[in-house]
């Protein structure tokens, strides 16, 4: 980061787009305009407790009230809770309440490594089938319990989604380790999180090659002596070695048992799952999020920041893996809980060809699209006649960007050559540890700077410090460090079985704030655009990895 107090006109200079350029957006947004916008985000911070009661309301189906007690504790003490006198399952709020609306509508599309390979798809009441009868084993044949956790490590397929979803029925705490990692991040985490517990495939595909993830698990559970079972999906015909009274066939076990599985009640605060992400000593960091927050952050900012709009027949495709945060939040939870149909991809942007992307949107009427910067870049490079636009403009309204700030030049080549001029382009910042969006655009509503990721979401109240003196900034155009000033709901509550860890990490830097580990700038507008780090973790194609583990 440069010395405090330098200042820059780079950005207050950029090109505001205005909201006319966006003739994609829904006829009927969510907020009307930036007027709107500012009345809501007004009322997200001088009535706190009044806004997230609104939209805990409105959004989640609760088995028991949370009464009058919205929030309570801080970020100097560590001890936020939100809600806490609640009662729900996030199951129900992602699967049950849609299956009794709209059982035979499209809950999740698969979209396969190979394009001549048939996709498949799941209505909201297969969903909630293949959910049940996994919680069945989870439970009677595996004998998992509300609390204990389970390592997930699988592709990109639907059954990795029924696996997180059957986790929160039960009550157990997923923990989805990336497929791409290697033995001994899977041994490693495993052992951390003391998983009893392993759901996993024999292969996954992706860009043409195929992953051996059997053996990775294999190799990593001779190690785990704390893990009993291990359930595989055949997700490809090749042959599987199975170990004997650890290993079991998913197809095999799920089938025994009945379609329906009645969801455990769960307290607001209890664990919904926990995601290692990588930490300045290289010992990656358990964060652990709770059911309610979690689940309105993910729901509440999908739905504004890319104007979703379920009954209308929205088509939402994160092409983010589900090993990520991005993939909890925003390819499952946060349009799940929306009602809203997914599109699971389970191979890479460029194979066997740079269409692929607008192939599948084409092909299922994706209505929104989320990526992130390397894959745009990527598309960007290989050429403009890749790009399908009449196809992609019949239905394509939001394109999202996440992981690193997205270049201008990038932005207007989404802007100008995917969309026309039509469609907006969200760019996004939120983090692992919040769960759900710090700082973006609402789709229809916010006029862009390209490279920018705009204004705080509501009921974030960013703050920026002068690293020396925590002092705060309030000169435009002046670079500082990240920080929150006030809980959100979505927020990691601790690092697993580390609390001291995970207050020296984001409490303890600059007390009573929330350390994001960012620099930024705020220009005269009061549009954010994200520096990068401050520390030694960095970003590897919008994942962040420390320097201790490069």
């Amino acid at each position: 980061m440069g010395d405090a107090g330098a200042t820059t006109t780079r950005h207050s200079d950029a090109l505001l787009v205005p909201l006319e350029r966006f003739g994609k957006s829904s006829p009927h947004p969510r907020v009307q305009n930036l007027k709107a916008y500012e009345r809501l985000y007004k009322k997200s911070i001088e009535q706190p407790d009044q806004f997230w009661a609104e939209q805990a309301r409105s959004l989640i189906t609760w088995e028991r009230g949370y009464g009058d007690l919205v929030h309570e504790g801080n970020f100097k003490d560590g001890d936020n809770a939100w809600f806490p006198e609640g009662r729900l399952n996030a199951s129900f709020n992602c699967v049950d309440r849609h299956a009794k609306r709209k059982p035979n509508a499209t809950a999740i599309i698969f979209e396969p490594d190979e394009p001549s390979s048939p996709n498949r798809s799941l209505t909201w009441k297969e969903l909630q089938r293949d959910v049940s009868r996994l919680s069945w084993v989870l439970t009677r044949d595996f004998g998992v319990k509300k609390g204990d956790t389970v390592v997930i490590y699988m592709p990109m397929v639907p059954e990795a989604f029924v696996a997180v979803l059957a986790c929160t029925r039960i009550g157990a705490i997923h923990s989805v380790v990336f497929g791409g990692f290697s033995a001994n991040a899977l041994r490693d985490r495993s052992l951390d999180a003391d998983a009893r517990v392993v759901l996993t495939a024999n292969e996954g595909a992706r860009g043409g090659k195929v992953i051996a993830l059997k053996s990775i698990i294999d190799e990593a559970l001779s190690q785990c002596p704390n893990v009993a079972s291990c359930l595989v999906f055949r997700a490809t015909m090749s042959a599987v070695p199975m170990q004997a009274g650890r290993d079991f066939d998913w197809s095999r076990e799920t089938q025994k048992w009945p379609a329906v599985f009645t969801p455990v009640s769960m307290s607001s605060e209890d664990p919904l799952f926990m995601l290692y992400t990588s930490g300045s000593t290289g010992k990656p960091k358990g964060l652990m999020h709770t059911i309610a927050g979690n689940l309105l952050g993910a729901a509440l900012s999908t739905q504004y920041v890319f104007d979703i709009h379920a009954d209308d027949g929205d088509v939402f495709f994160c092409g983010a893996d589900i090993g990520w945060i991005t993939g909890h939040s925003y390819s499952l939870y946060g349009p799940l809980m929306l009602g809203c149909t997914v599109v699971i991809y389970e191979g890479t942007p460029v194979y066997p060809s740079p269409s692929r992307y607008w192939e599948i949107i084409e092909k299922h009427s994706v209505t929104q699209l989320y990526s992130a910067p390397t894959v745009l870049r990527l598309l960007k490079r290989a050429g403009d006649q890749y790009v399908k636009s009449d196809a992609v403009q019949s239905s394509l309204r939001v394109v999202g960007s996440v992981g690193e700030p997205l270049a201008a030049n990038v932005w207007r080549w989404v802007h100008d050559v995917i969309g026309r001029g039509q469609i907006h382009v969200v760019d996004t910042f939120f983090q692992t540890e919040t769960g759900s969006y710090l700082i973006a655009p609402l789709a229809g509503t916010t006029p862009s700077k390209p490279g920018c990721c705009t204004l705080p979401f509501f009921g974030v109240e960013p703050a920026l410090l002068n690293p020396a003196t925590g002092v705060e900034i309030a000169t435009p155009g002046v670079e500082g460090v990240l920080t929150i000033k006030r809980p959100i709901p979505s927020m990691s509550r601790t690092v697993w079985r580390d609390h001291n860890r995970f207050m020296n990490v984001y409490y303890n830097p600059y007390p009573g704030y929330y350390f994001t580990g960012d620099g930024a700038i705020r220009d005269q507008d009061g549009y954010f655009w994200i520096q990068g780090r401050v520390d030694d973790v960095i970003n590897v194609a919008a994942h962040r990895l420390s320097t201790a583990e490069i």
